[in-house]
């Protein structure tokens, strides 16, 4: 009953895409200033952010070093793969609240 009354509002759907853009474009403006690369994400909550120009440790180090100095969390893509292939990238998700994610983006613009 609940989902068939949350699909009889369709902007609730159909216009979500709208509300993750603006917060990827949101995440990304705060972040400009920053030495993480960006990499282009299509299709989700979730940027990917190189690193190689800050550091050469591997990704799964690098993310908890984030959480343990910066108080930020990332979640290493290695993890994700049989290979454990390190791109020297991370993986952040930009479904925060505002606040949330300009306090993050301080953080990392001090990495």
């Amino acid at each position: 009953m609940a989902y068939a009354e949350f699909l009889e509002n369709r902007d609730a759907y159909t216009r979500l895409w709208e509300f993750y853009q603006e917060k990827r474009d949101r995440f990304l403006s705060l972040i400009a200033e920053s030495r993480f690369e960006v990499i282009p994400c299509h299709g989700t909550y979730f940027q990917m952010l190189g690193y190689g120009a800050i550091s050469d440790v591997p990704d799964i180090e690098f993310a908890r070093q984030m959480i343990t100095t910066e108080g930020v969390a990332a979640i290493p893509p290695s993890v994700f793969y049989s290979t454990g292939d390190d791109y020297k990238v991370l993986r952040f998700c930009f479904a925060k609240k505002d606040d949330t994610l300009m306090e993050a983006a301080e953080r990392l613009c001090r990495i």
